[in-house]
């Protein structure tokens, strides 16, 4: 069979103001803490594709009622053509599932499911996922939560997928995070709901803090100490509308195709601007970037406003290895306007970029040599060449975030991306939006 393909470009300048899809982890959250509210909420302007579909999908297996409005007819059974959700929670108690559960290619909604799940007494589920998603690492949940007393087996131990988990009573612990991660801080904070006693995670880097934004709009039990997180057992609590702001990891890829492609300037506008996910916005700065960046108002605890930025003119940098965590989503846009960038530019800290939806280290390192680009790659690290790109062809290696950011590198020049429909993952119709911008010149 052949391989499906897109041509993009030569791409003149860019212009003109855009929206982009609600943030994944915001979406993904609030599906859940709404699951578990008392009544009915509302969920404005989520993310729907692929990853949180499958949470949705999850969902409804473990019982909520996740409904849409459709006209004047009222509510439905969810389809996904409708622009919000509704939930219908299950006020703390899930519904043991008849079958497997599928989560598809969305390791946050693995990692923090098994936290609300460990804390279900007497229920019994197995996770599974796509190929992709079941060789992705879980030790790094499994192993606290099991010191929570949660009854977790899997493959490797309960190092991989397929997990089943038997929920059970939980007990508080104290956990300092071995590598930042706001999935296993997450996951940990969720299953301290349903637990004895006090859960602290202990981080001592900044990782992005959503669900600790979640909790506070849903009135849950948290308090935060400097480095340190704490939360209790949840008592019933009432459902809340929430609204979604952009997704600020998919507006990345419309900043850096303006940075990169003369004579452009791209606003994004309503998209979330959390400090814990804006690290990217400071390293492009340091290269010399045109941005500026205003907060208009918030959302849930979110911070919302706009980003426009213009084409410039950038030079090489070496990241501050303390920016990763604020940035870890965003690395390959960087890779790709580091590709554009007069001299060398130094990303060091990607470990955790070796066990995404891709090894996204050596993804981007293939890429960037297809596109002519020289690179070096370490094992926590790349060193990238800069001075343009050639025309060429990239491979997303099934990875949304790496169709989509070496789309951007080659645009100027003409390129073609393979199984483009990988971006679908977390942002439906995104090539339809960036030729509408060139078009737009």
């Amino acid at each position: 069979m052949d391989r499906p393909y897109l041509d993009l470009g030569p791409c003149g300048p860019l212009r003109g103001v855009l929206r982009v899809p609600g943030d994944k982890s915001v979406t993904h959250r609030g599906l859940m803490l709404l699951a578990l509210s008392q009544g009915e909420g509302r969920l404005f302007y989520p993310l729907k594709a692929g990853d949180t579909l499958s949470t949705a999908r999850v969902l409804r297996a473990l019982g909520a009622e996740i409904l849409e409005e459709k006209g004047p007819e009222g509510a439905r059974l969810a389809r996904e053509e409708g622009p919000h959700f509704r939930v219908r929670g299950r006020g703390l108690r899930l519904k043991e599932p008849e079958d497997v559960l599928d989560c598809g290619n969305a390791g946050t909604l693995m990692r923090l499911i098994l936290g609300i799940l460990s804390g279900q007494e007497g229920l019994f589920a197995v996770l599974t996922g796509d190929a992709s998603l079941r060789r992705r690492p879980m030790g790094r949940v499994v192993e606290p939560l099991r010191a929570m007393g949660a009854s977790i087996d899997g493959r490797e131990g309960g190092k991989k997928a397929p997990l089943a988990v038997r929920g059970r009573g939980l007990k508080g612990v104290s956990y300092t995070l071995p590598v930042p991660s706001a999935q296993v801080k997450s996951a940990l904070l969720l299953a301290g709901l349903f637990a004895e006693g006090v859960t602290e995670v202990v981080e001592p880097v900044p990782t992005r803090d959503h669900t600790e934004r979640l909790f506070r709009h849903f009135g849950l039990p948290l308090e935060a100490e400097g480095p340190r997180i704490r939360t209790r057992r949840a008592e019933p609590f009432p459902a809340k509308d929430l609204t979604v702001p952009g997704d600020f990891s998919s507006a990345a890829f419309f900043l850096g195709a303006a940075l990169v492609t003369p004579g452009s300037e791209v606003t994004v506008e309503g998209v979330g601007l959390n400090p814990t996910r804006t690290g990217l916005l400071e390293v492009l700065k340091a290269m010399g970037a045109d941005l500026e960046w205003q907060v208009l108002e918030g959302e849930g605890g979110e911070p919302v406003g706009y980003v426009r930025a213009r084409y410039s003119p950038l030079k090489g940098v070496s990241v501050d290895p303390a920016l990763i965590p604020l940035l870890v989503d965003e690395v390959p846009i960087l890779a790709a306007a580091a590709a554009w960038a007069e001299g060398e530019t130094y990303i060091p800290g990607l470990s955790e970029l070796r066990v995404k939806e891709s090894d996204r280290v050596q993804a981007i390192a293939h890429n960037l040599r297809a596109l002519g680009v020289a690179v070096e790659e370490g094992s926590d690290w790349l060193r990238i060449g800069g001075g343009g790109v050639r025309p060429g062809e990239v491979e997303p290696f099934h990875d949304h975030r790496i169709a989509m950011a070496f789309a951007v590198a080659g645009l100027p020049v003409g390129v073609r991306v393979w199984e483009p429909h990988w971006a679908e993952i977390s942002y439906p119709g995104f090539f339809g939006d960036l030729l509408r911008l060139c078009a737009a010149s």
